[in-house]
């Protein structure tokens, strides 16, 4: 009965050590980074007004989720899933491209992987817990109705047994079973083909990288071309506008997006795949100021996914890159 005699800071330091699995959890369930950690706080707020009524008959971390799940039920009661561009039109042709920007709670969000991936010893639990915060299976859980995306999250990705999680929804093994099952149907239908493993960056997707910086600093065209497959996508949310083709994202990014000709790009890992924060030359003097996050997809040796998300004021603090580069911080 050692939790009822625990001490204040003890229950802190105890309830803080699950912070960053319950990010996790709640960014899946929600799709949104500062929901997600809105979800955990309530929690924890819970967790710590009620720690009396603990009475031990489950762990700590089962009651934690206990109570994250409802908390994560409850806002997504109000109807709202988030989603990609790609899941919302197909791509625009660059002679058509205009930037038609979306209210935020439209789009899933990106989040800083030491947020939500705990650090743990297994390789292969490690991996699973990467590939299940990727954009893409991400927006996939977002076609789930809420109890199905809480069943699959518990069952798949954090290897709960069916009466673990029948115990905390409240319901039968069998329910829990019949939900798994027809969840993992609807994900089949509706997530993309996986990028490659990148934990850590072998030799070949290192190099890879390291030809895109160049290009993209260089603003080399044709060497970027050559390192996206034919299909590559580049989306840029808050704008529903995506582009499909190593062509029509080289035209795009000659145009529309000429002024990004001489930026900068500072690695750092976002939802289990390498990120960048991308400056741009500052058009009011020295230096390189924010432009957009971008979330880099690979597979077999070429970049299939340049997802570049706009809101820097948002993203950058998050992520805690700098509102500034220097210009000679190349």
């Amino acid at each position: 009965m050692g939790d009822l005699t625990a001490t204040a800071g003890d229950v802190d330091s105890r309830l803080e050590g699950h912070r960053v699995e319950l990010t996790g959890y709640c960014y899946r369930m929600l799709g949104s980074a500062f929901e997600a950690e809105d979800a955990v706080q309530d929690t924890l707020v819970r967790a710590w007004r009620n720690f009396d009524k603990f009475e031990g008959r489950s762990s700590l971390r089962s009651w934690l989720y206990r109570i994250a799940t409802n908390v994560c039920l409850d806002m997504l009661n109000a109807g709202n899933k988030r989603a990609r561009p790609v899941d919302l039109s197909g791509p625009t042709p660059l002679a058509q491209a205009a930037l038609n920007p979306l209210p935020e709670n439209t789009w899933l969000e990106p989040m800083p992987d030491g947020r939500i991936l705990p650090s743990v010893a297994d390789p292969a639990e490690a991996a699973v817990a990467r590939e299940s915060v990727r954009l893409a299976f991400v927006a996939a859980l977002q076609h789930l109705a809420p109890k199905q995306r809480a069943v699959l999250i518990l069952r798949e990705v954090l290897a709960w047994k069916a009466s673990e999680v029948a115990e905390l929804l409240d319901t039968s093994v069998a329910s829990v079973n019949s939900a798994l099952q027809r969840a993992r149907a609807t994900i089949g239908e509706h997530q993309d083909t996986a990028a490659d493993a990148a934990d850590p960056l072998d030799e070949e997707q290192a190099k890879l990288l390291e030809r895109y910086v160049a290009a993209f600093e260089g603003y080399d065209m044709k060497a970027l071309t050559a390192l996206l497959h034919e299909d590559a996508i580049m989306t840029m949310p808050p704008f529903d506008l995506w582009l499909q083709g190593h062509d029509d994202i080289a035209g795009f990014m000659t145009s529309i997006g000429a002024s990004c000709a001489g930026s900068r790009l500072i690695a750092t890992a976002a939802n289990g795949t390498p990120a960048f924060a991308h400056y741009k030359p500052n058009p009011d003097g020295p230096g390189f100021v924010p432009w957009a996050l971008q979330v880099i997809d690979i597979s077999d040796g070429a970049i299939t996914g340049m997802h570049c998300f706009l809101d820097t004021p948002r993203w950058f603090p998050l992520f805690g890159l700098p509102d500034h580069l220097e210009a000679d911080a190349a």
